[in-house]
């Protein structure tokens, strides 16, 4: 007998072998068991879930001379014909090369004559979203008042194709992706008929791969079994047939991620790209580890929604301790426009090398997440410093955006120094304020004041100016607190003003007297 392939080969024959439809196949049994068949079903879902499986079953059961439980008995010459393709009551019917008028036209006339043997006649058109308007009009009148002997099961993957007249004449049936766990059972169990050893992890990542389709899973596994030939499936092997990585190989460039490594990330595209790995199969399935590892920090009680297995969500658990949600959420985001992108690109490998390095630095965006990122990244580098006993350095903080001053942390208050580099940076610091009062700011002198506090010193000349500004500090504090992420204080002073009396000093010499009493000195030639 000539090879078949194993989707074929282990189709299902049963309403019980049917595997992750079980409201359908037991509503559908019980109609026959009750005789109250319906003439006209639609069933509607992605690829490989079981609709035509399910309609060959059904289409064998109504017309079964002994029918078990609801299901054929696969024994009586009308099973067995049904079976073989031999029988004249079952026509099945590809809408994709038969979606004219004309084959439409051609049913109607057909289905005016009973069924010699047996007791329905049925009409399963595969594909059925890609009928023609003219030929789902040309089926309304039969589908809508049909012989007594006359079944229609349309299967479809996109139901939304469909005319709304046929959908609303028809019973519709949702076939859902099949569960992880229910396809690997079903690989294992074909495994051990076929004598084929295999490792559960191998099994597990096919089942993954197959997406909720049972056929592409079988596909998937065939493929496997070939380049196995005779020896064990293992984890590793099927990685290799497919080109994909593991979670290790993850694990290591989320960490280089984390850290802002960039070489470290390039090292482990590098050694994907020598493996022989799909670059945008790499991203896809980092993204989907990256998912795994939010679900794993939201909650316990979201078990079932992993696809891993019992070691695998171990080592996740492991991770989950080390990121917040804001950091995964950030590089799934970007990962998913990163695969969006290489998916359009020649250069795939250039479109990922920059998109990841963009990810190492969230400097270079605008985003709540960014800032968040940037935020950890400076307390761990402290924390790094405190624990070897060394000052941390002042940083420059993240801006935050104007219209998220609800978002803006508790801030330390700004010394000497920081006042200092303030007025150092002066025009940069202002250059976006608002255009109204930016003249007004660029005429200041900024000073320090013997109190710490920043000094904005008007000459006599820009009187107006200093009128526009003196009552506008808490707003122009806020706006440089933005930029240096420091809490300060401003006063404005007007030359012979006598109501001011604030005295201002040498913001060098001012610095140099906190410090005097400690004991350091400071070069005054840097």
């Amino acid at each position: 007998m000539a090879y078949q392939a194993l989707y074929r080969k282990f189709r299902p024959d049963t309403f019980d072998d049917v595997k992750g439809q079980d409201p359908i196949v037991r509503t559908l049994a019980n109609q026959i068991k009750t005789d109250q068949i319906g003439h006209a079903y639609i069933f509607c879902g992605t690829r490989g879930t079981g609709k035509t499986s399910v309609a060959k079953i059904f289409a064998k059961a109504v017309n079964c001379e002994h029918p078990v439980d609801g299901s054929p008995c696969n024994e009586c010459a009308m099973c067995k014909s049904i079976s073989e393709g031999t029988s004249m009551n079952v026509a099945e019917i590809d809408a994709a090369s038969h979606s004219g008028v004309d084959h439409a036209r051609q049913i109607v006339e057909e289905i005016k004559y009973p069924p010699a043997q047996g007791k329905y006649k049925v009409y399963i058109i595969d594909e059925s979203h890609v009928l023609s308007q003219d030929a789902q009009n040309a089926l309304l009148k039969t589908i809508e008042e049909p012989p007594e002997y006359a079944v229609f099961i349309f299967a479809t993957t996109d139901v939304y194709k469909v005319k709304q007249t046929i959908l609303s004449r028809c019973q519709r049936f949702d076939f859902r992706r099949i569960p992880l766990n229910t396809i690997v059972d079903r690989l294992s169990e074909i495994c051990k008929k076929e004598n084929i050893p295999a490792e559960a992890d191998a099994l597990a990542y096919i089942a993954r791969l197959g997406d909720g389709s049972m056929r592409d899973s079988l596909s998937l596994l065939e493929r496997c079994v070939a380049f196995c030939s005779g020896s064990e499936m293992t984890y590793d092997k099927v990685l290799e047939v497919f080109g994909t990585s593991d979670m290790k190989s993850f694990t290591v460039l989320l960490r280089n991620i984390q850290k802002g490594d960039v070489g470290g990330c390039m090292r482990c595209i590098d050694e994907a790209v020598v493996l022989g790995r799909d670059l945008q199969r790499y991203i896809i399935d980092f993204t989907w580890y990256l998912r795994n590892l939010l679900l794993t920090i939201t909650g316990k009680h979201i078990k079932g929604l992993l696809d891993m297995t019992s070691e695998q969500r171990e080592e996740m658990e492991f991770e989950a301790g080390i990121f917040t949600e804001e950091e995964v959420i950030r590089y799934i985001e970007l990962l998913c426009e990163l695969s969006n992108k290489a998916s359009f690109s020649s250069q795939k490998r250039i479109v990922i090398e920059t998109g990841l390095i963009r990810i190492c630095r969230p400097q270079t965006e605008e985003t709540r997440e960014a800032y968040a990122d940037r935020v950890r990244r400076l307390e761990d580098e402290v924390a790094a410093l405190k624990k070897n006993g060394v000052a941390a350095p002042v940083a420059d903080a993240a801006p935050v955006p104007d219209e998220e001053d609800d978002f803006m942390p508790v801030l330390e208050p700004a010394k000497a120094a920081d006042i200092k580099e303030i007025m150092d940076n002066w025009e940069r610091l202002t250059a976006d304020a608002p255009t109204s009062v930016i003249s007004s700011l660029q005429v200041a002198e900024p000073k320090v004041s013997e109190d710490g506090k920043l000094v904005l010193f008007y000459e006599k000349r820009f009187e107006i100016d200093y009128d526009r500004m003196k009552d506008r500090a808490e707003d122009l504090a806020k706006h440089i607190e933005r930029k240096v992420h420091k809490s300060i204080d401003i006063v404005f002073t007007l030359e012979d003003d006598k109501k001011d009396t604030t005295k201002t000093v040498d913001a060098f010499k001012f610095v140099e007297s906190l410090l005097k009493d400690s004991g350091v000195t400071i070069n005054k030639e840097i």
